[in-house]
């Protein structure tokens, strides 16, 4: 769609600032001075893993994703949004002789406000959903930033054991990228990694649950997926690439990919799996020819809707570089920021990509989202010795209601590592923040 003109407001050249919502967790997000240059995209691909691929940002301009503020400088707020999780435009700010221009590529809400931006913020999100209650979720394991996609039984086996012994808290040990064979065959497993059934079996014999990562609607080009069924890919959909392959995307419409992928998540929980962390989920929004005619965010939330049929009503469903207005309802822990790492900025300078301070700039700027639309996940507690800045990366953490889990090798912690970690490791809050 185009973007047409909606509205206008003048502003106080040196005071006013622009809140950009971005498109999925990964997607920077925060408030801007008009003199500044907003956080965009490195290259082409990083253009589709972490921003929205259809509407790329015209230098110069502004723009949020079903999300756009303006402070103009004297106390009020303006804002317009998406109307629904169904519909979420694109919204865009330029400037032009002492005013801002807001135009849009459908419909939205326009509010007004005073308080400043942080309370029209939450106020606005109390407007998207309806008003639910979020258990407390207790803190986790998660084999990720430790042993990336090399890990094993053992390792999740040896963390679980010493988090016992130590007394670390936590009460979920999640699996992530690096049991399965490919991306996309995710019930055939890495011959490297061990035994799944092992490794979960130890978590709840233990008296814990046991979580595992998935890429649902990812489909990689060496899987067997993509070899035996192309019937089951959205047609010209192009996912980015990653694990030196480029991705194809699951057409959740096609009605034998929609039973595969209701099977493999019934087959995790038979396993007693009940975690389910969906990372790369921006991929299900993207466009393309699907077997129904169906728009893009529809195919999404309908592709939530069968992980959750698989998965069980009781099961938690955990998104990551998910579009975050059209998944609300549909998760019940979210990622609000980019990844972390051990390095303090991004290699790429892009700040969407994995680094402490992304994480930690759209973290804060998506606190106001944490028990209003999902636990917020603003990801994971790593403090050991060769991180940078560990210890503002833990005041961070300290600072946030949302979900705790550990990502060290516990063995590789520091007593100060330990102690922090330990001390952090609290369920989430309960209350919006």
């Amino acid at each position: 769609m185009s973007f047409e003109d909606i509205g206008e407001i003048r502003c106080g050249p040196g005071e006013a600032r622009v809140f950009e919502h971005g498109w999925q967790s990964w997607s920077p997000t925060g408030a801007y001075r008009l003199t500044d240059a907003p956080p965009r995209p490195a290259d082409e691909t990083i253009q589709i893993l972490a921003y929205r691929p259809e509407t790329p940002i015209p230098p110069g301009v502004f723009q949020g994703e079903g999300l756009l503020a303006v402070e103009p400088g004297d106390g009020s707020v303006e804002l317009w949004s998406a109307p629904s999780p169904l519909q979420v435009p694109s919204i865009r700010a330029r400037e032009e002789g002492g005013r801002l221009v807001i135009s849009a590529d459908g419909p939205v809400r326009h509010h007004r406000a005073e308080g400043g931006l942080d309370q029209a913020l939450r106020d606005w999100a109390d407007t998207m959903t309806d008003k639910r209650t979020f258990p407390a979720v207790p803190p986790m394991w998660c084999t990720w930033y430790g042993y990336w996609d090399k890990v094993t039984d053992a390792d999740v086996i040896d963390n679980l054991q010493r988090s016992e012994r130590l007394g670390l808290g936590a009460d979920m040990f999640l699996i992530d990228d690096g049991y399965e064979a490919e991306i996309g065959d995710w019930l055939e497993g890495r011959p490297e990694f061990g035994s799944l059934a092992r490794a979960v079996d130890a978590v709840t014999g233990a008296g814990r649950r046991a979580g595992i990562w998935t890429a649902p609607f990812l489909v990689g080009h060496r899987s067997r997926i993509f070899r035996e069924h192309p019937d089951w890919l959205v047609r010209d959909a192009y996912a980015g690439r990653m694990w030196d392959q480029d991705l194809a995307v699951l057409d959740v419409t096609h009605p034998e990919a929609a039973e595969h992928l209701v099977d493999v998540f019934r087959t995790f929980s038979a396993m007693g799996i009940s975690h389910f962390k969906l990372d790369f989920v921006y991929a299900g929004a993207l466009a393309g020819g699907r077997h129904e005619d169906l728009d893009p965010i529809a195919a999404y939330r309908r592709g939530l809707e069968l992980i959750r049929r698989g998965a069980g009503a009781d099961a938690t469903l955990h998104g990551c570089g998910a579009p975050m207005l059209p998944s609300i309802g549909l998760v019940d822990v979210m990622r609000v920021s980019p990844d972390i790492a051990p390095t303090l900025h991004p290699k790429s300078g892009d700040i969407s990509q994995p680094s402490q301070l992304g994480a930690r700039l759209t973290g804060a700027a998506r606190e106001f989202l944490h028990a209003r639309w999902w636990v917020n996940d603003p990801d994971c507690i790593i403090l050991r010795p060769e991180v940078e800045a560990r210890e503002e990366w833990a005041a961070h953490i300290a600072g946030t209601g949302g979900l705790r889990g550990s990502s060290d090798p516990i063995a590789a912690l520091d007593d100060w590592g330990l102690e922090t970690t330990r001390r952090l490791m609290v369920p989430t809050a309960t209350d919006p923040s």
